[in-house]
């Protein structure tokens, strides 16, 4: 692996950055399992609010005593805390104590985004070069839709390669059949690839989802995948509300020759490492694909 792109993802982002929290998270568990499984024990993911309707009534769960959750508490925090340091030093503000047996109503309620980028900026805060990924997910669910989802590539130098690790899936109400801290690559079905995927006819709109509401389906739902996962590729981990002005504007709905341009993109971000000079130059120099539009653009 070239020396320039692991240095380029030992770099952190604003939403990556712990800033004065950096110290705190070098001398967290430097064994993945164990430091996935104790991020995973700090937050709760808030769909678990939308499955279980009286889970707010339980003494005794995965999450711990959820009757002392308060009721005013936000659903999703993550428009709250959207950095790695703000879900840090939320935690941290709510119980000084960094441990597996943080109180429910202590933990901080954000998507796998928010574990995703929590991971890849303590592992950052380590020297270890990380990347957030985006993409979808059959192994989330039972019924074999790609579901949206984010996890975390970091390289192991030992090995000399990329590895993919779920933070967000350490807990006991998932039966995963591989190891979670490296994840076969052919599990996971990055933006670029459910992208392509839906333009030569691989995938059915139902079998692609993004996880709005209502559900976004499909190739609009890859189109979202592509572009977050290119953002994380760049180190720019955007929000769940940021998307290109222009694809908002036109409703996601392309012209062929703008389609054929985001192929282009997604063939060469199949192979992020190799074509990372291209993959950067577009990033550099089409602001089209950086111009965001959001709650105040």
């Amino acid at each position: 692996m070239k020396k320039e792109i692991l240095d380029f993802y030992r770099k952190t982002s604003p939403y990556t950055d712990l800033g004065y929290y950096k110290d705190f998270a070098k001398n967290l568990p430097d064994d993945m399992e164990e430091l996935c499984c104790l991020q995973r024990m700090q937050i709760i993911h808030p769909v678990v609010f939308k499955k279980d309707k009286d889970i707010r009534q339980k003494k005794e769960s995965f999450w711990g005593d959820m009757t002392k959750v308060p009721a005013a508490a936000l659903d999703f925090e993550d428009d709250i805390f959207p950095t790695a340091q703000g879900i840090l030093a939320e935690l941290l503000r709510r119980d000084s104590r960094y441990f597996a047996g943080r109180e429910a109503k202590d933990k901080v309620h954000v998507t796998c985004r928010g574990q995703a980028i929590l991971l890849a900026g303590t592992l950052k805060a380590k020297g270890i070069p990380a990347r957030a990924r985006s993409g979808f997910a059959e192994y989330i669910g039972s019924d074999g839709i790609y579901r949206d989802h984010w996890i975390t590539e970091y390289f192991d130098e030992k090995e000399d390669r990329w590895k993919l690790a779920d933070a967000d899936l350490h807990c006991p109400d998932h039966e995963i059949l591989f190891d979670l801290n490296d994840i076969p690559y052919d599990n996971f079905l990055f933006g670029a690839g459910a992208f392509l995927g839906m333009r030569e006819g691989r995938f059915r709109d139902e079998n692609v989802q993004f996880a709005s509401v209502p559900p976004t389906l499909g190739l609009k739902a890859a189109m979202r995948g592509l572009f977050y996962d290119f953002h994380c590729l760049m180190n720019d981990e955007i929000i769940f509300l940021h998307m290109p002005r222009y694809l908002c504007d036109k409703e996601f709905e392309l012209s062929e020759e703008e389609y054929r341009e985001l192929d282009a993109l997604a063939e060469l971000m199949l192979k992020p490492d190799e074509n990372f000079e291209a993959i950067k130059e577009i990033w550099e120099n089409n602001m089209k694909f950086r111009m965001m539009s959001g709650e105040l653009n």
